[in-house]
Parts: C-alpha cells; sequence; structure tokens
C-alpha cells in the first residue's frame, strides 16, 4: 500500500527539460533552448541522475539561453516558502514528514492524501508562491518550473528523512545557510518558521 511520496520540485532554470543527464519533460517548449541543448531528455528512472558523469558545458549552455537567469531563492524569499508550505498544510491537512526548502529546488516527503500527489504539489507551490507576494519579495522573472519529479513509498517503516537520503543523498556541502528544513505539525496554527544553518 502506498503511504507516502517523495517530490522534487525546482526553481526557474534549475534543471532544464534538455539536461543532458535526463529530465522530466518531453517538450522543449523555449526555441532558443532548443537550439542550444537539442529537444527533451525525457527519462523514465526511479533514482536521481543528479550524480551522472555529462557534458557540463551542454548544461551551462542551455542555461546561458534562458530567456531570465535561473532563480535561486535567498534566506528571506526561502523562509516565506516554508511559511506558504506551513499554511498549505492547515488549510488542506497535507501531513508532510520532511521538507527541505534548497536555494534552487525543494525535497518533500508527504503522507498520502485524498488528492493526486501532483495537485498536492500544485497547491504547495500555488501558496508559496501567494506568500513571496504577501511577503513582498517575489521576484518579477519566473520562478519555478512546471513539472516535479514524484516517487511513492510503500509500507515500509522508514522515516521522511530517511526517504530523501534513499531517493537522492545530497553531498554536505550543498545544504547551505540558505536551506530551511522544518517538520510541519499537525495542528492548524503551526508556528512561525525559523531557517536551521548546518556548518560545513
Amino acid at each position: 500500500m502506498v503511504v507516502a511520496y517523495h517530490s522534487i520540485f525546482c526553481a526557474y532554470g534549475f534543471w532544464l527539460p534538455n539536461d543532458p543527464r535526463g529530465s522530466w519533460s518531453d517538450f522543449v517548449g523555449a526555441w532558443e533552448l532548443f537550439i542550444a541543448g537539442g529537444p527533451a531528455t525525457a527519462c523514465g528512472s526511479r533514482r536521481s541522475v543528479a550524480a551522472q558523469a555529462h557534458d557540463r558545458a551542454a548544461r551551462e549552455a542551455g542555461k546561458a539561453a534562458l530567456v531570465h537567469p535561473p532563480m535561486r531563492f535567498n534566506s528571506r524569499q526561502i523562509i516565506a516558502i516554508a511559511n506558504g508550505f506551513a499554511v498549505t498544510c492547515a488549510e488542506a491537512d497535507f501531513r508532510l514528514l520532511a521538507c527541505a526548502i534548497l536555494p534552487e529546488h525543494v525535497h518533500i516527503v508527504t503522507r498520502r492524501h485524498p488528492r493526486n500527489i501532483e495537485m498536492v504539489v500544485g497547491h504547495l507551490r500555488s501558496r508559496a508562491t501567494k506568500q513571496l507576494g504577501l511577503d513582498g519579495i517575489r521576484p518579477e522573472q519566473p520562478i519555478r518550473a512546471k513539472k516535479s519529479w514524484n516517487r511513492y513509498f510503500r509500507s515500509s517503516g522508514r522515516t521522511g528523512r530517511d526517504c530523501i537520503r534513499a531517493r537522492q543523498p545530497a553531498p554536505r556541502r550543498h545544504i547551505s545557510t540558505d536551506l530551511a528544513v522544518r517538520r510541519i505539525p499537525r495542528s492548524a496554527a503551526p508556528p512561525a518558521v525559523r531557517s536551521h544553518h548546518t556548518g560545513h
């Protein structure tokens, strides 16, 4: 029985549809990006391809062809995103077992919900975007990719943090001061979010 999902969703420009390592996309919507990096590189891998050997120059050429610079959230924006997630969880009774908000992408592990995981992710992202606007720190450019990477977990007794490590272990150097990690409480009025700093 499916009990939880691990989802990854990205800021604009972090993982392109024609990334040489593979992507979640089957179409490249921008002509400039197609010229720079070719067609979409959709792959069906259930495991992370982030560490795969690839042509780094080709990947950077694709990013250089973007209409806007790749989005990178600062500490204030990360806190706003986390607060938006907290509001969403209170509104919709989402149960996040783990949440890691990094400058360029987000990991969540969430309990199974009556809504499908795509709708859960969509609700979280929409509320986070709204919170950025309410706090007056929403960038004047695209801020998120359209798709997310979603995988399910069957009953196994593993914790949310175990799930994240099992799916996509991240080098410690990637866990910087621009990282918010929090457990979303079950109460409808979660406390204010703090940024948790991890040393190198």
